[in-house]
């Protein structure tokens, strides 16, 4: 009697499990059906290791050769030459994340490989292109309505910020980050304007090598690594900004130029112009109130010493950001000559501050809203610097997202954790295609607190049944630490709502944009014309002369031998020039190892080379195989190509009147 036990759920045969084959060769291995999927997952097992507060350290190699250590996965992304189009998509929308909203370039790439890998299964499940795109839009959807849900936390308008930066800050500097935030958070809460608005702007960095972390301060004003020329090294009150971009003396053309002096009194005339176009110059900028003049570029010791003598202090800028940045502080553009501008830029004083064996110029000034401060942060390193300039950075930009909105979410993966359980449970219940959607998105947000577990070096199955488990039951306040799990409120670990829900949208973006894509072409190269390496070949560089010189007859007959067969097709293309102008004597061309003799022909031939008396015969043969015998008549005559021909040794001969 046969069993009435009913049989289990048959799958799609795309879909059932089947044994992994182990490739003999590369070749034998499967392609991928989306040819995006290679490029991005090497992309992000390059980035991965850069991925939460126990990330890794990169050595990158500049173009200039300089060695960096850094372990900010926007600057490597910045630093890696790409050439898939695929790996540059996915670039492009990390770094946009990164410059809005200051962070989150690891988060934009793990989260698009990770998808596009399920993408990959679902394809090859039969699911259409069209259908996953839908679904993956859906399943965003979804994960955007439960976000808000997940925010149990919010920076309040009176409250110090100090601990919703602390845990954002400690991606980027695991030494001194509570002293980092608080210099922070007070920095922030202190140029906070009146009415609730914070302008990142008003905050500089300024880094100085020596001592420690733990020297760093809070200075009111504009501090920057800049140092004065001259004499005059403070301007206490009232001081005007000028700011140029070009030397402070007398312009240098990019074009080399000579004087043609002939005596003198002709160098003693120009050295006088010179230094009376200095002269007025400077006295323009004294005689429109200049009291400052911050240079980039280089500083004339004439230029200098005039400065000096009018009380305009010369200060030249170490980098172009700094005096940009300058120009951004003070509203004043940046002028390419020694002109007044016509809206300097207005201190209350500029002066030179010491701090230890560094110095550094103050710009103060007093604003009617917020003051201007700067964090001046101190290190031994430069990476130490480094990655405290990102925590700093990285703060500032956190605060005026959550001036914005003040909503926090769990971090520690936690939040991804608890997107991945709704996702799981509105997938189960879903037909059609949005119910495996539902589970790959689901399983690509796991795919991140994984990387996490890697990157502390824990046990990743265990920690992720481990977590799972907790967040089956309910509590969605666990997240990854260093040892394990942790309670995320207890260790005051948020990331704000803002900068989670822009990195969602900005990998889901790119996954749908290389889900469209079929397939990439490039474009063929143009191919370069050949050059020889022959000294004496020179190229033709007008038209040809006119045919009645030197005609190929129309009875020009061409005997060609087995021996054509050993030279490249670019050697024969040489003949159409030697057949033109046939030379004098005989010619030895490298690049192809052929020999060009040309004779004249006196009488008749015979065979297949017969020739009327008059003629010219050139002969093309190989210079390893020696050349053909002379005949009785001058030059290279028909007999002796008639014997080279039947020897072998002829590579062609080519036959023709004047």
């Amino acid at each position: 009697m046969g069993s009435t036990t009913p049989p289990d759920l048959e799958l799609p045969q795309r879909l059932g499990p089947r044994p992994k084959k182990t490739p003999k060769s590369p070749r034998e291995e499967q392609l991928h059906l989306l040819s995006s999927l290679a490029p991005v997952q090497t992309l992000a097992r390059i980035i991965q290791p850069c991925y939460g507060p126990h990330q890794r350290q990169k050595f990158l190699v500049t173009a200039q050769g300089d060695i960096v250590c850094t372990g900010s996965a926007a600057a490597i992304l910045r630093a890696l030459q790409l050439e898939h189009p695929a790996a540059r998509l996915v670039r492009e929308a990390a770094q946009a994340q990164a410059e809005s909203i200051g962070d989150g370039a690891a988060f934009v790439v793990l989260l698009a490989e990770a998808l596009l890998e399920q993408a990959e299964l679902l394809l090859r499940a039969g699911l259409a292109r069209t259908q996953l795109r839908e679904a993956y839009s859906t399943a965003l959807a979804e994960v955007l309505a439960t976000l808000p849900s997940l925010a149990i936390r919010a920076l309040g308008p009176l409250e110090d910020p100090s601990w919703a930066l602390c845990s954002v800050m400690n991606t980027h500097s695991l030494a001194h980050s509570d002293y980092l935030a608080k210099l922070v958070a007070s920095a922030c809460w202190t140029s906070k304007e009146p009415g609730g608005s914070f302008k990142p702007e008003r905050i500089g960095v300024c880094a100085l090598h020596g001592g420690t972390l733990w020297d760093s301060c809070l200075l009111p004003g504009l501090v920057t690594a800049m140092r004065p020329c001259g004499q005059v090294t403070a301007v206490l009150s009232g001081a005007r900004v000028a700011l140029f971009l070009c030397p402070f003396g007398p312009a240098r053309p990019s074009a080399p130029a000579t004087a043609c002096l002939c005596s003198l009194e002709d160098f003693l005339m120009s050295k006088r112009e010179s230094s009376g176009l200095i002269e007025k110059q400077v006295g323009q900028l004294a005689d429109a109130d200049i009291s400052v003049a911050v240079v980039w570029g280089d500083v004339d010791a004439e230029a200098l010493a005039l400065a000096d003598q009018r009380g305009i202090m010369v200060i030249r800028a170490e980098s172009r950001r700094e005096i940009v940045y300058l120009s951004e502080v003070l509203s004043t553009p940046l002028l390419t000559s020694l002109l007044p501008p016509l809206k300097p830029g207005r201190c209350q004083g500029v002066h030179l501050l010491k701090l230890g064996d560094r110095e550094a110029m103050v710009f103060e000034w007093e604003h009617a809203g917020a003051p201007v401060l700067t964090v001046v942060l101190r290190g031994a390193t430069a990476e130490v610097l480094r990655g405290a300039e990102e925590a700093v950075y990285q703060g500032i930009d956190t605060y005026a997202q959550l001036c914005e909105d003040p909503r926090l979410l769990p971090g520690a993966g936690s939040t991804e954790m608890a997107l991945a359980r709704v996702l799981s449970e509105k997938g189960g219940k879903l037909a059609g295609p949005e119910g495996p959607a539902f589970l790959a998105f689901a399983r690509a947000l796991r795919s991140l607190p994984k990387a996490l577990a890697e990157n502390a070096g824990l046990a990743v199955p265990h920690m992720m049944a481990e977590m799972s488990g907790t967040h089956e039951a309910g509590n969605f306040l666990v997240g990854v630490g260093s040892e394990g799990i942790l309670n995320v409120d207890q260790e005051g670990v948020w990331d704000p709502l803002t900068a989670k829900a822009q990195g969602l949208r900005a990998a889901v973006e790119v996954v749908l944009t290389l889900l469209t894509v079929d397939e990439f072409v490039l474009a063929k190269a143009n191919p370069r014309p050949q050059q020889t390496s022959n000294p004496d070949f020179v190229k033709p560089t007008g038209s040809l002369p006119p045919p009645a010189r030197h005609r190929v007859s129309s009875d020009c007959k061409t005997r060609t031998t087995q021996a054509r067969s050993e030279f490249p097709r670019s050697a024969w293309s040489l003949l159409r020039g030697l057949l033109a102008v046939p030379p004098p004597c005989p010619r030895r061309f490298e690049a192809s190892g052929l020999v060009w003799a040309p004779g004249r022909c006196e009488g008749p031939g015979s065979g297949s080379v017969a020739q009327p008396s008059g003629g010219y015969v050139g002969l093309l043969y190989p210079a390893s195989a020696g050349a053909p015998r002379p005949g009785p008549d001058r030059g290279r005559d028909v007999a002796g190509a008639e014997e080279a021909a039947g020897e072998g040794r002829l590579a062609a001969a080519f036959l023709g009147r004047d």
